[in-house]
Parts: C-alpha cells; sequence; structure tokens
C-alpha cells in the first residue's frame, strides 16, 4: 500500500525497501506498483544518467500522475498494466533477464481508500466500485449482484476471515433482489444490521470490504503470477523486495522465496538413488521485517506492512 508521494506524505517502509534493493546507479530496476510515485522517487534519486526505472500501475490516475511528476526525467517510463503482465513487458523492452531490482508494494493504495469515488472505503459515501483498473472488469456492485450466496461467502470467509459470513451474504443477496446494492454506505448498513456481535475498536464492515476488494481486483491471483515471473524477469543477483499487507499475501510471497531458495531433489522418492539438486533460483537476504516505531507513530496504515527480500541466484 503506497501512502501518497506529496504534501508531505511518505512510501511505506520506503528506507528498508531502497535498501533491499541495493541499487546500482546504471542499474535497470521496476517499481511494480506506483502508486503515487514514492518509491519511484527514491529509486530515481539513487541512479546515475545511465540508469533506468520502469513502473507499473493499473489505475489510470495513478498512471496521469507520473506522467505529470516525472515527465522530464528521461530514465523513467510508466506503463497502464497489471503487474500480471510484467514478463511480456519486459520483453517487449528487450530487458528479460537484465532487471536489476524489481520492487512491490501490495494492496490498495491511499488515494484509491481516500477518494469516495472510487469506493473502497466504507468510511464516506461512494459507488460501490473498488477496482483498480476502472475501465475494464465488474464493479463489486456488479459482482454482488451476479454472485450466488455460496460464492460470496467463500469470498468473506476466504479472503476477510468474516465470522458472520453467511448472515451478510444471505443479507445482500436478498437486498440484491429487491433493489440492487450501489453504493458504500448501503453495503456498510446492511453488515452492521446483519452482524449479531461486533468487535471494539473495529469497524464490522472491515473485513467484508477489504474480501471484495480482493476478489474485484484477483489480487491474490495476481501475486501468484507475478512471483513466477519474477524469476525470469531478475538479472543474477538482482533483488526481489515485497511489501504485503494482508496475511494471505504474505504467505504466498514467504513460500514462494521459501520454495525456491532452497535445493529440490528432483527423482521420485521410489528410485533407490539421487540425481543432483536443482540449483536454487533465489537466496533469502535479511528476515521479513515490519515497519519501524516512528513510522507507525506518524501513519498508522503501515501497522500491517511486512517486508522481505530475496536475490536471484546465477543459472
Amino acid at each position: 500500500m503506497t501512502v501518497l508521494a506529496a504534501a508531505g506524505h511518505y512510501s511505506v517502509m520506503l528506507d528498508e525497501a531502497i535498501e533491499g534493493l541495493a541499487i546500482k546507479a546504471d542499474g535497470v530496476y521496476i517499481d511494480a506498483t506506483y502508486g503515487r510515485g514514492g518509491h519511484s522517487q527514491a529509486i530515481l534519486s539513487r541512479l546515475g544518467p545511465d540508469g533506468r526505472l520502469l513502473a507499473f500501475d493499473r489505475d489510470s490516475e495513478a498512471v496521469a500522475d507520473a506522467r505529470q511528476r516525472l515527465a522530464d526525467d528521461q530514465r523513467f517510463e510508466i506503463v497502464h498494466s497489471a503487474f500480471g503482465n510484467l514478463s511480456d513487458v519486459v520483453q517487449q523492452q528487450g530487458l528479460l533477464g537484465k532487471v536489476d531490482g524489481l520492487l512491490f508494494d501490495l494492496g490498495v493504495s491511499s488515494p484509491q481508500i481516500d477518494s469516495a469515488e472510487r469506493g473502497f472505503s466504507f468510511r464516506a459515501d461512494g459507488p460501490l466500485d473498488m477496482r483498480m483498473d476502472q475501465s475494464q472488469g465488474q464493479s463489486a456492485a456488479q459482482w454482488l449482484q451476479g454472485a450466488e450466496e455460496s460464492e460470496i461467502v467463500h469470498v468473506l470467509r476466504e479472503y476477510g476471515e468474516e465470522r458472520y459470513a453467511r448472515r451478510i451474504a444471505r443479507s445482500i443477496v436478498a437486498r440484491n433482489e429487491q433493489s440492487p446494492l450501489t453504493t458504500t454506505s448501503q453495503l456498510r448498513d446492511l453488515i452492521i444490521e446483519a452482524s449479531p456481535r461486533q468487535e471494539r475498536h473495529k469497524d464490522p464492515a472491515t473485513r467484508s470490504f477489504q474480501a471484495l476488494r480482493i476478489q474485484v481486483n484477483d489480487e491474490l491471483g495476481e501475486v501468484k503470477r507475478v512471483l513466477q515471473q519474477a524469476l525470469s524477469v531478475l538479472a543474477p543477483a538482482g533483488r526481489l523486495v515485497v511489501i504485503s499487507f494482508h496475511s494471505l499475501e504474505d504467505r504466498i510471497v514467504k513460500r514462494f522465496m521459501r520454495k525456491h531458495s532452497r535445493q529440490v531433489d528432483t527423482m521420485p522418492r521410489d528410485i533407490p538413488f539421487s540425481a543432483p539438486a536443482e540449483p536454487n533460483a533465489l537466496k533469502l537476504i535479511g528476515k521479513a521485517c515490519s515497519a519501524s516505531k516512528s513510522e507507525l507513530s506518524e501513519n498508522s496504515r503501515s501497522r500491517s506492512a511486512i517486508l522481505r527480500v530475496a536475490e536471484r541466484c546465477p543459472c
């Protein structure tokens, strides 16, 4: 989740991410989640004239911000695309296997949360949208109108760990049969009414809104797809830096890095001898870390952030 880079705000775990990338002045880097450019600007500040930064964002507003903010920097280019298309774009650019650092700042950005018109938050009334790329796909309202009750239950439980998933799903289906849910306030009110008990210091709609956002944007699917692509994109000794905000995201990242950082014997177990183990694709760099106390005191949205770093091994 990238915090607004303008007006005195900063990006989550900025120093830790930049340290993890181990930036070389003439290197090639990718910021796969531009947001509002905090990480991108920090990378560019450490690149020399021969360095290069390619950024991705699926949000047209973020792309417009990048093209305005960094229009005069010839080292920088942004692509309007989900990062699940990473390897195709990198191959078109002739950079496959030549990238020295790849950064992912997962989740939703602060500008998206803070804009009522985007429908990510229940704190202000707005259209029930939640799409990171509003030019394609179904909005949250459209998905809820077409989904079966069992599908809604699964999403709320799997992505939001919502204990009242069945009650909420039943209420959503019943409401949509009468008149479709179209706004964030309508959905929040329905969730509150369907929840017999409420957690202290946590809005009852938090888990459901998170779950629907993940579903609408296929966030976990995107992460799974792009991590495998990272292996072909990175140069030997290239760094992979990932900041996660949700336990499901972090679990995917952790398992991927661990899987590719331990040697694997490829022979079947019933063969009475072992073949040479496949070489590791990655080397873990340090331990997973969280935001510092000083950052948490200034930016509460960084409280769930987990950063992991790995390095591409020579093939």
